[in-house]
């Protein structure tokens, strides 16, 4: 059963695993009217929940550091994808006839693969063949939710400023490569409001950027021959929060609220030379596809400190729910 996954692996290694017939490339047999759409609607949870978690984990209190104080964060971020997003309706489409009304978005179970017979006529020529429809990769994913890296370097600024950076160099091999960027700046506000600066309780306002790209090349396999195929997927995340924090000496609760939102993009490049039986058709640069997920998010977290090693989580509210859990190496 073929597997896609998008995952940080210890703290600078992407890995997105596919072999071309076992993935959605398999829906590139439908018709030029249908392709888009399954595509599109197998691949959405998987862009949505990075989005989500792109836009999670830049803080773990409201309380800026000094100037030139820091801390490492080394977290993860996993967005829940709902439930009626994991399957989604082959209902309305000319090409495609299936031994079940719904197939499995990439956030479904990897078990659901209904058979799926194309019929369609081109040009006036008929094609048809039949293919298991690809199932979703919920069983391998970490508490079935979709993962988002969240390495992080922050460093405190004069005015009670904050620079936050996430950077990933592209790494991986000839098949998958892929690299992420984030910055973010937080701005401590507690001095605005009087005397509450003598008091544990710190506000900051924080606005961040991330935007993450993943090449992997696509191969030939089953009725599928591939020349130069490549998947580019390209990702951008934007949040605002106004956020806050009660500081004590071993325990800091946290939270915040405000608004997140992101693209995304998929591009499918290369010669795709389909089988269907006695006759095939080639496609080239079948698909360029457009997503987002946007709305706004409230969240409330904890965190241990034990010195400078701190360990904290948090749940963020919105509509792919999201955790996070990390640590964090803090030096003011």
């Amino acid at each position: 059963m073929k597997k896609y996954t998008l995952i940080l692996i210890g703290l600078f290694v992407f890995s997105f695993q596919s072999k071309a017939q076992d993935g959605f490339e398999g829906y590139l047999l439908a018709d030029n009217n249908d392709r888009s759409k399954l595509i599109e609607a197998y691949i959405n949870p998987a862009m949505k929940g990075l989005i989500y978690g792109m836009n999670n984990g830049w803080y773990h209190t409201a309380k800026v550091h000094k100037t030139l104080g820091f801390d490492i964060s080394i977290g993860l971020n996993a967005s829940l994808v709902p439930e009626e997003d994991e399957i989604f309706s082959l209902s309305g489409l000319t090409s495609i006839n299936a031994g079940s009304i719904n197939a499995a978005t990439v956030a479904g179970s990897e078990d659901f693969t209904p058979l799926t017979t194309v019929n369609f006529v081109e040009n006036g020529t008929t094609y048809s063949t039949t293919f298991n429809a690809p199932g979703g990769i919920k069983e391998s994913l970490p508490l079935s939710a979709v993962p988002a890296p969240a390495v992080q370097v922050s460093l405190g600024l004069p005015a009670k400023f904050e620079i936050n950076l996430r950077l990933v160099p592209k790494v991986g091999d000839d098949d998958v490569k892929g690299n992420l960027f984030g910055i973010g700046l937080k701005k401590e506000i507690t001095d605005w409001f009087g005397p509450l600066d003598k008091t544990p309780l710190h506000v900051s306002l924080l606005a961040a950027y991330t935007t993450m790209t993943v090449d992997y090349n696509i191969e030939s396999s089953g009725d599928i021959t591939v020349q130069d195929g490549l998947a580019e997927f390209k990702l951008n995340a934007y949040t605002v929060e106004a956020i806050a924090s009660l500081n004590f000496p071993i325990i800091n609760l946290y939270g915040g609220i405000g608004y997140g939102s992101g693209n995304s993009t998929l591009n499918m490049l290369g010669d795709y030379t389909l089988s269907y039986g006695p006759v095939s058709r080639t496609i080239s640069d079948p698909l360029t596809s457009e997503f987002d997920a946007g709305g706004f998010r409230t969240t409330a977290g904890l965190r241990l400190s034990l010195g400078f090693f701190k360990i904290f989580g948090s749940y963020t509210l919105q509509e792919y729910n999201t955790a996070n859990l990390g640590v964090a190496f803090s030096f003011r």
